[in-house]
């Protein structure tokens, strides 16, 4: 018989694509008046971004949204499997990489940016706590719809408690803990997704970064992201924002028309850019706070545990009256690693034990521009003044109180002599700055509105952490995040009227 075939024919790209998220140019963007431009892609701004699109899809709105940095990686570091704790830690603290902004901050020394797309979220811990109640009945913000929020922070970032369920070195020192006086002590809430692979849906990015919200949004409606844009001017007209400039890496300018613009840049970045656009606002910058931090690595006998360990992760909670939580973590550095490394079996190990405590909001404390000191774009530098309180310095002593009996607990000892060394963190090494556009209702002590939108100037939002009108002593991320979704809300209702 006879047969004659077709060629099948070679497949080829529609639209090539030259990077692992579609990118637009910004002449393109210069031509096109946005509904919303965000200006930043960490948590705050990738929620934003998520939150838009999830309710904007198949209604021909148009999003645009930017940032400073470059393509760094595709997802959180600890997805990337040749990168180990070593390996990672070199890669991502490269100075080239992060940039050590403490260098020129002498009263906030620790300072680190990061500008890439994803920001720090593709290097943050994932530790997802809420606030305590008693921080939030503080906040200009009812319970009831932080506890909504809260709800849907966590289930778009996968928070799970799970993450070291059925872990015999968890196990065991929880019931430690609790059999010596830390009885609200759990498992620690980690953003990391536990779903299996099945049936072809793979779950490759475990640990949350923002990626995952341009994942999600890519799948939901169209939007234009410009990468290694750098916004230096944002414009108002008659009390509405109208639009910003933006500068390409290679220093030419573009403008960029809005009628909404939600900044997302940092609590360095977003004060920064709103001063220098002469955005008015006595509060703008202000308020400045962050955690600080106390940490000791201890040695820790698993002798008469089970051969397998688990991962160790327990969070000891702030709470009303307790203004600090505690983080204890390992063993050794396999609190989280990739597949490919072997993980030894050993008697002896190390245990992390970290925490953070609350910082009083202080008018003083505040990141001001620096006019002496410009960067590439022309927009001046930074400065911050920044001191703790003695309050701050009461918290730091309950820390280190509290750490001495955690650590007696879970080794099961009661020797005094035994205590560890403690470490106290250089202020802005936490990487939980935040406040210096703090949300309010009185435009004297707050930069803005309860729903993140700045006092007296329509159209123009914030949603990173510098919202956070105090610090708590939680892991600022989910709140972050929680807020942002209710500000990219409360932006929808506006439009509608």
């Amino acid at each position: 018989m006879n047969h004659s075939f077709s060629t099948c024919p070679l497949p080829l790209p529609v639209t090539p694509q030259d990077t692992w998220i579609p990118l637009a140019a910004l002449e393109r963007m210069e031509r096109t008046r946005y509904d919303v431009l965000i200006i930043g892609t960490g948590a705050g701004g990738g929620a934003a971004l998520w939150r838009l699109c999830n309710q904007w899809r198949g209604t021909g709105r148009k999003i645009g949204i930017i940032d400073a940095g470059g393509l760094l990686i595709p997802s959180h570091v600890w997805n990337v499997p040749t990168l180990n704790r070593g390996r990672w830690f070199d890669y991502m603290y490269n100075p080239r990489i992060l940039r050590t902004l403490g260098l020129t901050l002498p009263e906030f020394p620790g300072a680190r940016q990061l500008f890439a797309l994803g920001g720090k979220t593709l290097t943050w811990g994932a530790v997802s706590p809420r606030m305590p109640v008693s921080e939030l009945l503080q906040w200009s913000i009812p319970l009831r719809e932080m506890d909504f929020y809260y709800s849907l922070a966590e289930k778009v970032m996968k928070v799970t408690q799970t993450y070291t369920s059925g872990s015999a070195i968890t196990q065991i020192l929880l019931k430690r803990l609790w059999q010596n006086g830390f009885v609200d002590a759990r498992e620690i809430p980690m953003a990391v997704d536990m779903t299996a692979t099945q049936y072809g849906e793979v779950h490759s990015n475990a640990f949350f970064s923002s990626i995952s919200f341009f994942a999600e949004a890519l799948n939901l409606m169209s939007f234009d992201l410009a990468v290694e844009a750098r916004a230096v001017q944002i414009h108002v007209e008659k009390g509405n924002v109208s639009g910003i400039t933006a500068m390409s890496k290679e220093g030419k300018a573009y403008a960029l028309e809005a009628e909404n613009i939600v900044l997302a840049g940092s609590t360095f970045e977003t004060p920064r850019l709103l001063l220098h656009s002469g955005i008015p606002g006595p509060a703008i910058g202000h308020y400045l706070t962050n955690h600080t931090s106390l940490m000791t690595v201890i040695p820790l006998s698993v002798k008469g545990f089970p051969e397998v360990l688990g991962t160790l992760g327990i969070l000891y909670p702030a709470l009303e009256g307790r203004p600090f939580q505690l983080q204890i973590q390992g063993p050794g550095t396999f609190a989280w690693y990739p597949q490919y490394e072997e993980k030894p079996v050993r008697e002896d190990w190390e245990v992390r034990l970290l925490s953070f405590g609350r910082v009083e909001s202080r008018f003083e404390n505040r990141v001001m521009l620096d006019e002496n000191r410009k960067d590439f774009y022309g927009v001046p530098e930074i400065q911050v003044q920044f001191s703790y309180s003695d309050k701050d310095r009461e918290v730091i002593a309950l820390m280190a109180d509290s750490i001495r009996k955690a650590t007696n607990a879970i080794r099961g000892e009661t020797d005094e002599g035994s205590l560890p060394s403690l470490c106290l963190a250089l202020s802005g090494s936490d990487n939980h700055e935040s406040g210096t556009c703090r949300i309010g209702n009185d435009p004297l002590t707050s930069a803005v509105n309860p729903f993140g939108q700045l006092h007296g100037i329509r159209g123009l939002y914030v949603s990173d952490n510098s919202v956070l009108p105090t610090s708590g002593a939680a892991n600022p991320t989910l709140t972050t995040v929680a807020l942002a979704i209710r500000t990219a809300d409360y932006l929808l209702e506006m439009m509608k009227g």
